[in-house]
């Protein structure tokens, strides 16, 4: 969660949501990494999530992540859980929850749907008050002062 919070941080060099995230291998060894780049690459496909299981497939030279866990800061949404279990993840694991989009327990669960092939183990909490803070500040940042 440490590196995916790295990722956070240096996400707010270019504007974007400090969201990060980084795929594990079996082994432990990071093979992908990835941040919100909406704003900078006028995606929006550009979430941290999406950006590390590019990273990570090209890494591993195919599309299936088996064995892997898609470590992130917040909660993915549901392109990004859909994502996760298209690419056969094994596990997601988040720190801040997020109730208005969140698609891994909060406003939908689309990773234990059973009706889907591929369910991962969800860990969730992992350093969520270092995610919410850094989300915090930067929302906090967006919005005008009084007066």
């Amino acid at each position: 969660m440490l590196a995916a919070l790295d990722e956070a941080r240096a996400a707010l060099a270019t504007g974007d949501v400090p969201i990060g995230a980084v795929v594990i291998d079996p082994a432990y060894a990071v093979i992908g990494r990835g941040r919100n780049v909406r704003e900078a690459d006028a995606d929006p496909t550009g979430h941290a999530e999406i950006v590390a299981l590019r990273e990570a497939a090209r890494a591993r030279g195919e599309w299936r992540l088996d064995g892997c866990t898609l470590v992130v800061t917040l909660e993915p949404c549901t392109m990004c859980a859909g994502a996760a279990v298209l690419g056969r993840v094994d596990r997601i694991v988040f720190g801040a929850w997020d109730p208005k989009a969140g698609a891994v327990g909060s406003l939908w669960d689309v990773v234990r749907d059973r009706r889907l092939n591929h369910r991962p183990e969800v860990v969730a909490g992992i350093l969520a008050p270092e995610s919410t803070a850094l989300l915090d500040g930067f929302f906090a940042d967006q919005r005008p002062g009084p007066g």
